[in-house]
């Protein structure tokens, strides 16, 4: 089982905004590290931005299974189908990770505290950081 965290934020909201996705293997090997500013954005924009990079990682290499955890309550909620999507900023992006869940196949979802996803949080850090240089 392959395993995504993801986190997006902005310093601001809307602010230089960015997000972290950290890919593992069952072992704890890790697979990927991605990082990347977006520019001004609101924070849930940047965790939806997270989410997607890593469904877009794990469908360009054939991951049929994915664990994804994310530190986003309300993101996690959604995609759980828990909750609307009553942004309409937001709603697009929610189409697009529903579509990738698709292709990839059997996707669940999972939400953990800060503490347990410090990685995608120090990857959505070097992304905002991006938006500075």
């Amino acid at each position: 089982m392959i395993t995504a965290y993801f986190d997006g934020g902005a310093r601001g909201n809307p602010g230089p905004a960015g997000f972290g996705a950290y890919i593992v293997d069952e072992q704890g090997t890790v697979l990927a590290e991605i990082a990347q500013g977006i520019g001004v954005a609101t924070n849930n924009v940047a965790e939806y931005r997270g989410l997607i990079a890593a469904l877009q990682w794990a469908a360009e290499h054939e991951v049929t299974e994915l664990h994804v955890r994310g530190d986003s309550l309300l993101l996690v909620q959604q995609m759980l189908g828990n909750y609307r999507v009553k942004n309409e900023g937001l709603i697009p992006l929610y189409r697009e990770a529903r579509h990738l869940c698709a292709r990839i196949g059997r996707v669940t979802f999972e939400h953990v505290p800060r503490e347990r996803n410090k990685n995608a949080d120090r990857l959505s850090n070097l992304g905002m950081d991006q938006n500075t240089r």
